[in-house]
């Protein structure tokens, strides 16, 4: 149980880190804008940043149950990630850790943000917010990519968890834009100075986490792959 609260609050914290990365960021600001037409209604502007969290989660659930469910239902696999899962780990730990402090890039296909998918949320209205949740979710830029499959999958795969740790990391990625959501209902002229402040934020906590992914990742590879100790 405290190792799945744990996992829980891991895969959250991935999720937060994934919404204040540069690329998802600029997704966020999208969506931002978009909630920016209900200024007039807080209520209706705090609802949009919630619809929005939700297509981004369902997104993610998705995906991730189709990954580990195919991935466990294939004995081979399931067998391999049973014995040799904390081998892979440490390798895999730092190699997310040097992408989280920008050491290499990884060439990903994006589904964009332009004005097009504003465009086409806003002919949902208000419900057009889920929409640009599933279509940010899937625009997979290097650090989230790194964080969903190399980090939130091989814990949901040690944790046989298709729906809450996917459902948490959603929920992790949509929580900047319900804040956002909050301060156009309440405060938009502050907006500007809260985007700013989280982006200084954000570097301090992509470091933070890129050091102890590498630190955890390293200790897993002399203990598991070289049986130091």
């Amino acid at each position: 149980m405290a190792s799945l609260l744990v996992a829980a609050g891991t895969a959250f914290w991935f999720g937060l880190l994934t919404s204040i990365s540069p690329c998802p960021l600029a997704t966020n600001i999208v969506a931002v804008s978009f909630i920016g037409r209900e200024v007039g209604s807080p209520r209706r502007a705090v609802l949009s940043g919630l619809l929005y969290t939700v297509g981004r989660m369902v997104t993610y659930i998705g995906l991730a149950a189709v990954v580990v469910a195919g991935l466990l239902s294939i004995p081979a696999v399931a067998n391999f990630l049973q014995d040799y899962m904390d081998k892979v780990l440490g390798p895999l730990l730092v190699l997310v850790g040097l992408l989280l402090l920008g050491s290499f890039g990884l060439p990903l296909p994006s589904v964009g943000s332009g004005d097009w998918t504003r465009r086409l949320a806003e002919r949902g209205g208000m419900w057009g917010a889920i929409v640009l949740g599933f279509i940010f979710a899937m625009s997979l830029c290097p650090v989230s990519a790194g964080l969903f499959f190399g980090s939130l999958i091989p814990l949901a795969l040690q944790h046989k968890s298709y729906i809450l740790l996917p459902s948490l990391y959603g929920i992790g990625t949509g929580l900047p834009v319900i804040a956002f959501g909050f301060v156009i209902a309440f405060g938009a002229g502050s907006l500007g100075r809260v985007f700013n402040r989280v982006t200084a934020i954000a570097r301090w906590l992509h470091r933070l986490t890129a050091v102890t992914f590498i630190v955890i990742g390293l200790h897993y590879i002399l203990r598991y792959d070289f049986e130091l100790y």
